[in-house]
């Protein structure tokens, strides 16, 4: 063998891992932050083998406060939706895992709408709202979405709470307001519904 080709085969088998791993990252998660999920302490919830974690009903917690200007430039407060299930996501128009899921987030909001479901979006990361309103053309996005390029919205959910802590993110509240799940990576149609349908069945 060769001088050439056996440099050539070296390169290749140690380049593999790292692509491996780059692209597991890619599919994951575009961004987040380094708390360890959940934020430490006591916080009586349970991530599921599908990576959505739920609370009991007797243990959550209400969602913070989240209002603010849309990427339309209209005001929204989320606490106007109390008495519905409200879906909130996260997510970035450059964020390849968040284009991904797009398309489910926008046939399942249609699908729930009637049956007492509010789809939010939080744009963050995005320093302009062109790309952003672009990417909701795109897909055809029906909802609303904060414009919040600093992710201060995501700052504002309590440690120790089922947090948004990476893009994309997933946060279902209950009728009431409180945090019921989260989900830390992009979800499919099948995997939405499975966060939201307990929810809508709940007396």
């Amino acid at each position: 063998m060769s001088y050439g080709r056996a440099s050539r085969r070296r390169f290749i088998l140690l380049a593999a891992p790292a692509a491996t791993v780059a692209l597991a990252l890619t599919l994951t998660a575009c961004g987040g932050n380094d708390e360890k999920v959940g934020g430490g302490g006591s916080t009586n919830f349970v991530t599921g083998s599908g990576g959505i974690s739920t609370v009991d009903k007797g243990d959550r917690k209400p969602a913070p406060k989240l209002d603010g200007e849309t990427l339309d430039g209209k005001q929204l407060d989320v606490a106007d939706f109390k008495g519905k299930v409200v879906v909130l996501n996260v997510w970035g128009s450059w964020c390849g895992p968040c284009r991904l899921e797009a398309q489910y987030f926008s046939r399942v909001a249609k699908e729930t709408k009637d049956k007492g479901v509010e789809f939010v979006g939080i744009n963050t990361r995005d320093a302009q709202k062109g790309p952003a309103v672009s990417f909701e053309k795109d897909y055809g996005v029906p909802y609303p979405s904060f414009f919040d390029p600093t992710g201060k919205l995501m700052l504002r959910f309590p440690k120790g709470t089922l947090n948004p802590q990476a893009i994309p993110s997933t946060v279902v509240l209950d009728r009431d307001g409180r945090i019921a799940a989260r989900s830390l990576v992009a979800l499919d149609a099948e995997k939405l519904h499975e966060m939201i349908d307990p929810l809508i069945a709940e007396k």
